[in-house]
């Protein structure tokens, strides 16, 4: 076994997994995962700079994070940064706190690299396991993140990717919020003009990835696992009802109509909502029903594995 930690620190939240890796079979056993709202990606569409609570939010949580992998002994460390820390001016900032308190220098990975990691966390089990049973090739993976989702369509490996600037919370940002605050549910005006900028950035996807093609439309990341919760009216978050769950489009559309014409406190209210989705879920539902619009997918199969453990499964290979 190999004992490597992933990190993946995102726009909206940062996320850890320390685990144990099987170099014979792949198979990846889970010592710890946890997940730390950061909004590291606050104002970034707007300012183009990280601001400094942001970084401080997530230098905390890097903190945390020093302590567990200490804790566990981890052979290999590997740190990822993806969409607000690859857009700001000011990310040096960034790489040195991240240096300081992990000792690992943060990769500011590209959208391509991106979608490979998502597409190898996503996959490995339906590719290599009994987990594939019922699932066609070839899947498209789509990762919903903060600041961009990932689109990567492969069967044993990835035959074409495309990141586009649609996450959850640069589609609130530039949106729905109104003086500084989200609206309180935005009007109809708003959520047709952001549908509008999800569908032009789907246009862009599709010139360098064949979307229709996929026979397995996989979803992930915190909006899709989210969706899946409320759309199963599960009382609170559940990792292993929301693995591999099959959420149909018509209960997603449910699921965002809601969403979008509910108040901050509605909102608040669902057990299975993390209190930092709060504000950013609806835009995080919309990108995926206008997904699942675009290439017609009659479901979305739901996963908890994605880019974390493929930067995990890189990492014991390159520990090896």
């Amino acid at each position: 076994m190999t004992r490597v930690a992933a990190v993946d620190c995102g726009t909206n939240s940062i996320r850890l997994l320390v685990a144990d890796v099987d170099p014979a079979t792949g198979e990846l056993t889970d010592l710890e995962r946890r997940m730390t709202i950061v909004r590291l990606g606050q104002g970034v569409d707007r300012t183009g700079r990280l601001a400094p609570e942001a970084l401080e939010r997530t230098f905390a949580a890097c903190r945390e994070y020093a302590a567990v992998i200490e804790k566990h002994g981890a052979e290999r460390v590997r740190f990822v940064a993806t969409s607000a820390s690859r857009d700001a001016e000011n990310r040096e900032e960034f790489v040195r706190g991240v240096v300081d308190i992990l000792g690992v220098e943060p990769e500011v990975i590209s959208g391509d690299q991106e979608a490979e990691f998502s597409f190898t966390g996503a996959t490995k089990e339906l590719i290599g396991g009994t987990g594939g049973a019922g699932f066609a090739k070839p899947y498209l993976v789509v990762d919903i993140g903060g600041g961009s989702t990932e689109f990567v369509v492969g069967g044993d490996r990835v035959s074409a990717a495309r990141s586009v600037d649609i996450g959850c919370v640069r589609m609130t940002e530039r949106h729905l919020v109104v003086d500084g605050a989200v609206t309180d549910p935005p009007t109809e005006e708003r959520i047709r003009a952001m549908r509008a900028d999800i569908e032009a950035a789907l246009d862009l996807a599709e010139q360098a990835v064949p979307l229709r093609e996929a026979r397995t439309l996989v979803g992930l990341a915190g909006s899709v696992t989210t969706v899946s919760a409320i759309a199963q009216d599960l009382p609170a978050y559940d990792s292993e009802a929301i693995h591999h769950s099959r959420v149909t489009r018509d209960r997603v559309r449910e699921v965002t109509e809601r969403l979008l014409r509910s108040t901050h406190a509605e909102r608040a209210a669902i057990g299975s909502l993390h209190p930092g989705r709060v504000d950013v879920i609806g835009a995080g539902a919309l990108v995926l029903l206008a997904i699942m619009e675009r290439v017609d997918a009659q479901e979305v199969v739901v996963s908890e594995h994605d880019i974390l453990d493929g930067i995990a499964h890189y990492a014991a290979s390159e520990a090896r």
